[in-house]
Formats: C-alpha cells, structure tokens, sequence
C-alpha cells in the first residue's frame, strides 16, 4: 500500500472540504473527468548514450524505456535546461529557466535559505571570475506544474527525489497531494538497498535489499489504482533516484553486466550497467500497470533525464571493485553533468500522447525542459492561470508534426567546477550552431567563446569562433538579450586573481557526485 504521511491526509481533507463547501470549485474538480491523466517519469543523471532509443548504446538494456519510445515520440534534441539536477527540475516545475528563477547549481539540499542569486564580492586568488552564489530554494511563490494540474481539478503525487528544498518548501506546499518518500535528500545515501540510510524510519520503511526504485515503482502504482477507483484524474511526477551516486545496485545484474562488459568500451562499468536496468524494470513496472488497469489509452507519459551522465569516476561501489572503472560515457557526445558541453545537457526524451503522436515517430525539434509546463497544460485542455508567463513554448506543433515551435536554447551555468574543468558559461542554440560565452577565461580576463556547428561536429570538436567572428556576433547578441530579459546574475571579472595561484586539491569525496557544492563555490564535483 502506499505510504501517505499525515500532512498528505491533512491536505486532502482540506481540499475536499473545500470542493463542497464552494460550488464553483466542486465543478472545477469534476470538469476534467475525461482529461488524460500525466505521467512524468524523470531520471536522475541519466545521460544520452545510457539508454538504447538513441541507438548509441550495446552495454546497457533498456527495453521499457525503448517500449516507452515505441510508443510515441523521441525527440533527438532535446535539453535539460542546466547539466545539474536542481536547476533542471525547478525549470520543469516553473516553465522559467533557472537563469531567472536563481537557482543554478545543485544546492537545494543545504542548510542556508537563499532567496536570490547574488555576485560574491571576492573571489579565490586561483578564479579568473567572481562566482555566483545560487538560490538554495525554489521561491513558493511560482506556480509550480503541479499547482497548475491542482487548480484542474487532478489529483497530484510525487514520487522519488524532489531536491528542490525541504519544508515548507517540499511538494506537499508546492502542488502535490502525495510525496513519497517525502525526502528533501539530493540522492539515496548509503545505498540503494534497504534499510535506506538517507531516509528516516518515519518516511519509508523496506526489507532487507529491498531496492528503492522498486518500493517507488509499487507506491506510484498504488497512486494510479486510488486515483481510478476515485474516477480522478492524475498528474504524477515519478522522479527516480536512478541513475545518481552512489552505485549501488542488486548483485544479480552486476553479475550479467559484468560477463558481457568489454574492456575496449568506454561504457563498461557493471553497477553503472545494473543501476540502468533498475530505473528501466521501474518504468516496466509503472507502463504495465498502466496497462492492467486499462489506463494506458488516457494517459500521456513524458520520460526525460535532468542532466548528462557522470563520465568520470567515483571513490567507491557497492558492490565494491568497480570504482576504479569511468561511470559512463555519453560518446558521441562531449563532456557530461556538470559540462557545459552536449553530453552535459543534450537528453535521452519520449514523449507519449495516446491518440495524437504516431507511434514509433522521432522529432529533430528542439525543446528545452523548461517547455513541459506549458506543454502538458496545452496537451490537457488546461489554461494557465491569468497573468501566468513561460519561458518554455508548447511543444504541441511538433508533437503533431506541424513544425519545430522552438527556434533557439539557452543554458546559464555561472559555476566552475575544478574538478572538471569546468568554467562559468552559458550557451545558445540556434539552428546547427551553439555558441559557448566562458566568462573572463581569457588571460585578460575577457569573455571567450567556443563556436560549433553541431550537424557537421556532433562531438564539438572544432572549435570555429576565430574563423567566423560574425556569427559569433550573431549569437552573442542573443545571449545578452537572453541575459537581460531573465535577469541572469553574471560573472565578473575577479580582481584578486593570480595567474599562478592553483585551484585547492580537491577533498577525498571529490571524485564522486556527492562531493557536495554546498552553496559556495568549491573545488569538489557536484551534488546532483
């Protein structure tokens, strides 16, 4: 059965309440009876290589999520909004980019209360820019997705990992009826094997090797049968905890992964491989219920990934003896999470909507994350509230084939990670050409900029910005007006920077993506 906390209970009862005390509300409620329900299933780190729909993978099996693709539309050009998962998320949630919202790296988790982005006043004497101090939560006063499918009269639950900030922050005052399992936490831990060290007893209890993605899958089927008994539309975001650090998977598949791996791939990392298949058996399981309980005709299933996967090691596995073996490998991508690159932001995505996407059908459309707030409002006959504005556009033109409705992207990452090489940047997108600003990176600290034609040099290779300084100009001035219009906070130029001073060595946790960006800028890889 589900595990509903009493907070759940409170606020249903209230809103319940509430449709009968208020006519207009009631009939609020029971208007969209015949609507589709929603399913979003987000992964955690998944890159665009880890999955087969791109047929960019022989290591990792994913039928499910390749049934999923089948089943719809996969979009070949499609991105996370930012290459950590917080930005991403809130991006999701808001139908604005994290440049606007503030939140610009993966620091939801800590203790500070930060409310706005600022520009810290002094920098390391190693750093070439002043770095930029993120939003540490996501500000209740935007309309969330959820609040936007509350108000329509659905039923809302989340599901898996939120890292978007602890209450009164969480999703239960943020749009969301249920939240399992109710854990402000930006990964699983200790594992991903029952008992959870990064969950209290009083959130969720497993048995011994009980895997979460499995306990997930099992609550969020519970969901869907409560809201079918009810004759309730849902909204349901199933935000998996895989594929994040740590690695941890069930031995059985290590045991498979580890017989077919071959040493000359660069994808070859058993747990890594184990891991996969996990977050595909939980969308296996959340398709056939769908399916059992004859739902699967009504509702329409976003699958996406908040950010690239980790292409670098890790300090440890569990099962132990892989850590020394790269994560994974987003080739024929560059870079992954936590890069400005493709591989940091370019997502495996599918898109099912019974009855109006022809099956099997693949869109070279571009579309960023912050688009599936107004996208799913338009798929679901739902008007935004008044006075309500995106960022993103509704991806319904390309969903029926009429046209790519998206001409530029946009990606502000103000925050270096050492670690990796990592320079503050932001991106456009237009077209075949993305050009890349990395601020105050030249020895004079000035701007310098990367330019690619992404049809001719998928894996970014050529650098063409000195052989064409008018495009870059060309796209230059779309990210001045991209900075502007959101309002970006921006790296400048550090005046306490010394050449020959070094970036600190980085900690014994660095090596792994929990070696936390606390809300200051540090020399260790992100959280999440």
């Amino acid at each position: 059965m589900p595990q509903y906390t009493r907070r759940d209970f409170i606020k249903t009862a209230a809103f319940s309440a509430a449709a009968l005390a208020a006519p207009g509300l009631l009939r609020a409620a029971e208007a969209p009876a015949r609507r589709p329900n929603v399913l979003f299933i987000l992964a955690d780190d998944l890159g665009w290589s880890d999955t087969t729909i791109n047929g960019t993978t022989r290591y990792y099996e994913t039928p499910n999520i390749e049934k999923l693709a089948r089943l719809g539309m996969r979009f070949t050009h499609a991105y996370a909004a930012n290459p950590l998962c917080s930005p991403t998320r809130a991006s999701i949630m808001t139908g604005l980019y994290p440049a606007r919202i503030g939140i610009i790296q993966a620091c939801c988790h800590v203790p500070t209360v930060k409310l706005e982005a600022t520009l810290q006043k002094r920098g390391p004497a190693w750093a070439k820019s002043l770095m930029v101090d993120s939003v540490t939560r996501l500000k209740r006063e935007y309309v969330t997705l959820a609040e936007s499918f509350k108000g329509a009269g659905y039923r809302t639950g989340h599901f898996g990992k939120w890292h978007l900030g602890p209450e009164p922050y969480d999703p239960f005052h943020q749009g969301f009826d249920v939240d399992v399992p109710h854990t402000p936490a930006p990964g699983p831990g200790g594992g991903y094997l029952a008992p959870w060290k990064f969950l209290s007893t009083t959130q969720l209890q497993g048995q011994p090797g009980e895997h979460i993605e499995d306990r997930m899958a099992r609550e969020a089927v519970g969901f869907m049968k409560e809201c079918k008994a009810k004759g309730t539309p849902f909204y349901m975001s199933y935000w998996s905890f895989s594929v994040h650090a740590p690695l941890s998977a069930k031995q059985e598949p290590v045991d498979h992964f580890m017989a077919k791996a071959d040493p000359a791939s660069p994808q070859r990392n058993p747990v890594y491989a184990a891991m996969v298949k996990s977050l595909d058996d939980a969308v296996g399981t959340l398709l056939a219920a769908l399916d059992e309980e004859g739902l699967a005709d009504n509702t329409i299933i976003v699958f996406m990934s908040d950010n690239g996967g980790y292409a670098t090691q890790v300090a440890e596995t569990s099962p132990a003896g892989f850590h020394d073996i790269p994560v994974t490998s987003n080739t024929p991508l560059r870079g992954g999470k936590a890069t400005i690159y493709e591989g940091g932001t370019r997502e495996p995505c599918a898109i099912v909507w019974p009855g109006k996407v022809k099956p099997a059908s693949v869109s070279d459309a571009l579309l960023s994350s912050v688009d599936f707030h107004p996208t799913l409002l338009d798929m679901c006959g739902i008007k935004p509230r008044d006075g309500l504005k995106f960022d993103g556009v509704s991806q319904v033109p390309a969903l029926l084939g009429r046209g790519a409705p998206r001409k530029v992207v946009f990606c502000h990452f103000p925050f270096p990670v050492p670690t990796l090489g990592t320079v503050p940047s932001t991106y456009v997108r237009k077209g075949d050409w993305k050009l890349i600003r990395f601020y105050c990176d030249n020895p004079d600290q000035t701007d310098r900029h990367e330019l690619y034609n992404l049809k001719d040099d998928l894996g970014e290779t050529k650098d063409l910005a000195a052989a064409m300084p008018d495009k870059v100009k060309e796209l230059g001035l779309l990210i001045d007006r991209f900075l502007a219009d959101t309002q970006a906070v921006v790296p400048e130029a550090n005046p306490a920077y010394d050449p020959k001073a070094k970036p600190p060595a980085a900690g014994p946790r660095a090596a792994t993506p929990e070696g936390a960006a606390n809300g200051r800028h540090r020399a260790r890889t992100p959280s999440a």
